[in-house]
Protein backbone atom coordinates (compact mmCIF):
# COMPACT_ATOMS: atom_id res chain seq x y z
CA UNK A 1 0.00 0.00 0.00
CA UNK A 2 0.59 3.34 -0.32
CA UNK A 3 -0.17 6.66 1.30
CA UNK A 4 0.53 9.32 -1.69
CA UNK A 5 -2.06 9.44 -4.05
CA UNK A 6 -2.24 9.35 -7.83
CA UNK A 7 -5.14 10.78 -9.55
CA UNK A 8 -8.23 13.09 -9.19
CA UNK A 9 -10.99 11.61 -6.55
CA UNK A 10 -13.88 10.35 -8.85
CA UNK A 11 -16.58 12.43 -6.82
CA UNK A 12 -16.20 15.26 -4.37
CA UNK A 13 -15.78 14.09 -0.77
CA UNK A 14 -18.32 14.84 1.96
CA UNK A 15 -18.31 18.16 4.01
CA UNK A 16 -17.32 18.54 7.63
CA UNK A 17 -20.74 18.85 8.35
CA UNK A 18 -21.78 15.66 6.65
CA UNK A 19 -19.22 13.57 8.91
CA UNK A 20 -20.44 14.76 12.28
CA UNK A 21 -24.09 14.10 10.67
CA UNK A 22 -23.23 10.33 9.86
CA UNK A 23 -20.99 9.81 12.84
CA UNK A 24 -24.27 11.17 15.06
CA UNK A 25 -26.81 8.68 12.85
CA UNK A 26 -25.29 5.87 15.19
CA UNK A 27 -25.67 7.53 18.95
CA UNK A 28 -28.28 6.07 20.57
CA UNK A 29 -30.87 7.17 22.56
CA UNK A 30 -29.95 8.01 26.23
CA UNK A 31 -26.25 7.50 25.96
CA UNK A 32 -24.05 9.42 27.55
CA UNK A 33 -21.54 10.82 25.20
CA UNK A 34 -18.23 12.85 24.79
CA UNK A 35 -17.55 15.00 21.96
CA UNK A 36 -14.06 16.08 20.60
CA UNK A 37 -13.41 18.94 19.63
CA UNK A 38 -13.49 20.20 15.73
CA UNK A 39 -16.15 17.99 13.58
CA UNK A 40 -17.15 15.36 17.02
CA UNK A 41 -18.67 18.82 18.71
CA UNK A 42 -20.84 19.27 15.58
CA UNK A 43 -22.27 16.05 16.10
CA UNK A 44 -24.33 17.68 18.73
CA UNK A 45 -26.09 19.64 16.28
CA UNK A 46 -27.79 16.46 13.80
CA UNK A 47 -28.81 14.33 16.50
CA UNK A 48 -31.81 12.19 14.52
CA UNK A 49 -35.23 12.64 15.64
CA UNK A 50 -35.84 11.53 19.12
CA UNK A 51 -32.60 10.72 20.12
CA UNK A 52 -31.34 12.12 23.26
CA UNK A 53 -27.91 11.77 24.86
CA UNK A 54 -26.49 13.11 27.92
CA UNK A 55 -23.40 14.90 27.50
CA UNK A 56 -19.87 14.75 29.00
CA UNK A 57 -17.24 17.33 29.31
CA UNK A 58 -13.91 16.48 31.12
CA UNK A 59 -13.85 19.59 33.10
CA UNK A 60 -16.60 18.74 35.17
CA UNK A 61 -20.16 18.56 33.51
CA UNK A 62 -22.79 16.19 32.76
CA UNK A 63 -26.35 16.15 31.31
CA UNK A 64 -26.45 18.92 29.07
CA UNK A 65 -28.07 18.60 25.75
CA UNK A 66 -26.90 21.68 23.35
CA UNK A 67 -25.06 24.92 23.08
CA UNK A 68 -25.43 28.26 23.15
CA UNK A 69 -25.27 30.33 20.13
CA UNK A 70 -21.92 32.18 19.33
CA UNK A 71 -21.87 35.36 21.47
CA UNK A 72 -24.45 33.93 23.99
CA UNK A 73 -24.05 31.76 27.10
CA UNK A 74 -22.51 31.78 30.42
CA UNK A 75 -18.85 32.79 30.69
CA UNK A 76 -18.58 30.48 34.20
CA UNK A 77 -20.24 27.61 32.45
CA UNK A 78 -18.04 26.38 29.93
CA UNK A 79 -17.29 22.73 28.54
CA UNK A 80 -13.86 21.28 27.91
CA UNK A 81 -13.76 22.77 24.54
CA UNK A 82 -14.45 26.28 25.35
CA UNK A 83 -17.95 26.23 24.18
CA UNK A 84 -21.01 27.38 26.58
CA UNK A 85 -23.56 24.86 27.08
CA UNK A 86 -27.30 25.81 28.26
CA UNK A 87 -28.86 25.09 31.15
CA UNK A 88 -31.36 22.80 31.51
CA UNK A 89 -32.95 21.05 34.82
CA UNK A 90 -31.03 17.81 35.74
CA UNK A 91 -27.18 19.04 34.60
CA UNK A 92 -24.82 18.54 36.98
CA UNK A 93 -21.77 19.94 38.11
CA UNK A 94 -18.12 18.69 39.93
CA UNK A 95 -14.31 19.16 39.85
CA UNK A 96 -12.37 17.26 37.08
CA UNK A 97 -11.17 14.95 39.38
CA UNK A 98 -14.48 13.32 39.91
CA UNK A 99 -15.91 13.66 36.25
CA UNK A 100 -12.43 11.59 35.13
CA UNK A 101 -13.19 8.66 37.95
CA UNK A 102 -16.40 8.85 35.38
CA UNK A 103 -14.40 8.29 32.17
CA UNK A 104 -11.93 6.11 34.18
CA UNK A 105 -14.79 3.96 35.76
CA UNK A 106 -16.37 3.38 32.39
CA UNK A 107 -19.46 5.31 32.53
CA UNK A 108 -18.91 6.97 29.03
CA UNK A 109 -21.34 5.20 27.01
CA UNK A 110 -19.58 6.66 23.50
CA UNK A 111 -17.16 9.42 23.04
CA UNK A 112 -16.11 10.80 19.50
CA UNK A 113 -12.68 11.94 18.75
CA UNK A 114 -10.70 13.25 16.14
CA UNK A 115 -7.44 11.75 15.02
CA UNK A 116 -4.11 12.33 13.41
CA UNK A 117 -3.52 8.84 12.42
CA UNK A 118 -5.33 5.59 12.88
CA UNK A 119 -3.97 1.92 12.18
CA UNK A 120 -5.24 -0.92 11.23
CA UNK A 121 -5.40 -2.82 14.54
CA UNK A 122 -7.20 0.81 15.97
CA UNK A 123 -4.25 2.23 17.40
CA UNK A 124 -5.07 6.01 17.86
CA UNK A 125 -2.51 8.93 17.44
CA UNK A 126 -4.42 12.39 18.19
CA UNK A 127 -2.70 14.27 20.75
CA UNK A 128 0.79 15.44 18.99
CA UNK A 129 2.67 16.04 15.70
CA UNK A 130 6.08 15.43 16.23
CA UNK A 131 7.62 17.54 13.37
CA UNK A 132 5.70 20.46 14.63
CA UNK A 133 6.48 19.74 18.36
CA UNK A 134 2.59 20.73 19.22
CA UNK A 135 0.72 18.75 21.39
CA UNK A 136 -1.73 18.73 23.72
CA UNK A 137 -2.49 15.82 27.30
CA UNK A 138 -5.80 16.74 27.38
CA UNK A 139 -8.87 13.78 27.99
CA UNK A 140 -8.59 12.12 24.85
CA UNK A 141 -5.96 9.56 26.50
CA UNK A 142 -8.86 8.43 29.18
CA UNK A 143 -11.85 8.89 26.87
CA UNK A 144 -10.02 6.63 24.37
CA UNK A 145 -9.10 4.18 26.69
CA UNK A 146 -11.85 3.83 28.84
CA UNK A 147 -14.97 4.73 26.62
CA UNK A 148 -17.56 1.65 25.82
CA UNK A 149 -17.45 2.69 22.38
CA UNK A 150 -14.85 4.74 20.31
CA UNK A 151 -15.72 6.67 17.44
CA UNK A 152 -13.29 8.64 15.35
CA UNK A 153 -14.70 11.78 13.12
CA UNK A 154 -12.46 13.02 10.81
CA UNK A 155 -11.06 14.16 7.24
CA UNK A 156 -9.68 10.85 5.52
CA UNK A 157 -6.46 12.49 4.17
CA UNK A 158 -4.17 15.53 5.17
CA UNK A 159 -2.69 18.10 2.59
CA UNK A 160 -0.64 16.41 0.43
CA UNK A 161 -3.30 13.33 0.13
CA UNK A 162 -1.08 11.66 2.80
CA UNK A 163 -3.26 8.71 4.14
CA UNK A 164 -4.04 9.49 7.93
CA UNK A 165 -5.54 5.32 8.21
CA UNK A 166 -2.22 3.89 7.68
CA UNK A 167 -0.58 0.29 9.02
CA UNK A 168 0.90 1.60 11.74
CA UNK A 169 1.12 4.79 13.47
CA UNK A 170 4.01 6.74 13.19
CA UNK A 171 2.96 9.42 15.82
CA UNK A 172 2.95 9.11 19.55
CA UNK A 173 0.18 6.81 20.17
CA UNK A 174 -3.23 8.32 22.30
CA UNK A 175 -4.13 4.72 23.15
CA UNK A 176 -3.22 1.30 21.60
CA UNK A 177 -6.32 -0.59 19.79
CA UNK A 178 -9.53 1.42 21.16
CA UNK A 179 -11.16 2.21 18.13
CA UNK A 180 -14.60 0.81 17.06
CA UNK A 181 -15.52 3.02 14.10
CA UNK A 182 -14.04 5.41 11.58
CA UNK A 183 -16.25 8.50 9.78
CA UNK A 184 -14.91 10.10 7.03
CA UNK A 185 -15.28 12.05 4.46
CA UNK A 186 -14.94 9.00 1.75
CA UNK A 187 -16.09 6.31 3.92
CA UNK A 188 -17.38 4.56 6.86
CA UNK A 189 -15.28 1.79 8.49
CA UNK A 190 -14.95 -0.53 10.98
CA UNK A 191 -12.11 -1.25 12.67
CA UNK A 192 -12.38 -5.87 13.64
CA UNK A 193 -9.77 -5.25 16.29
CA UNK A 194 -10.24 -9.25 17.14
CA UNK A 195 -8.95 -10.38 13.98
CA UNK A 196 -7.10 -7.06 12.98
CA UNK A 197 -8.64 -5.89 9.82
CA UNK A 198 -10.78 -2.62 8.90
CA UNK A 199 -13.47 -3.77 7.06
CA UNK A 200 -15.59 -1.06 4.57
CA UNK A 201 -19.06 -0.80 5.44
CA UNK A 202 -19.78 2.33 3.37
CA UNK A 203 -18.39 5.04 0.84
CA UNK A 204 -19.59 8.31 0.26
CA UNK A 205 -21.49 8.74 -3.06
CA UNK A 206 -19.92 8.58 -6.66
CA UNK A 207 -16.68 5.92 -4.99
CA UNK A 208 -15.93 2.75 -5.12
CA UNK A 209 -13.72 0.13 -2.80
CA UNK A 210 -11.00 0.98 -5.06
CA UNK A 211 -11.18 4.56 -4.85
CA UNK A 212 -11.28 4.27 -0.88
CA UNK A 213 -8.81 1.92 -0.78
CA UNK A 214 -5.56 3.70 -2.58
CA UNK A 215 -6.17 6.80 -0.82
CA UNK A 216 -5.54 4.36 2.30
CA UNK A 217 -2.65 2.93 3.29
CA UNK A 218 -4.13 -0.12 5.64
CA UNK A 219 -5.50 -2.96 3.84
CA UNK A 220 -9.42 -2.65 3.58
CA UNK A 221 -11.24 -6.30 3.66
CA UNK A 222 -15.13 -6.41 3.43
CA UNK A 223 -18.27 -8.28 4.80
CA UNK A 224 -20.30 -8.16 1.97
CA UNK A 225 -22.10 -5.04 -0.10
CA UNK A 226 -20.72 -2.43 0.33
CA UNK A 227 -23.46 0.71 1.34
CA UNK A 228 -23.48 4.31 0.32
CA UNK A 229 -22.97 6.54 2.94
CA UNK A 230 -26.86 8.57 3.00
Amino acid sequence: MTNEIIGNDPAPRLGRADIAKRAARDLIDGATVNLGIGIPAMCADFLPDGVELLYHAENGILGFKELSAPGEGDPNMMDAGGKFPKLVPGMAFFDSVESFNLIRGGHIDVTVLGALQVSRTGDLANWIIPKRGIGSIGGAMDLAENSKRVVIAMEHNIRGDIAKIVEECSFPLTAPACVDQIVTDIAVIDVDRENGRLVLRETAPGWLFDDVQIRTEAELSTTGEVGEMV
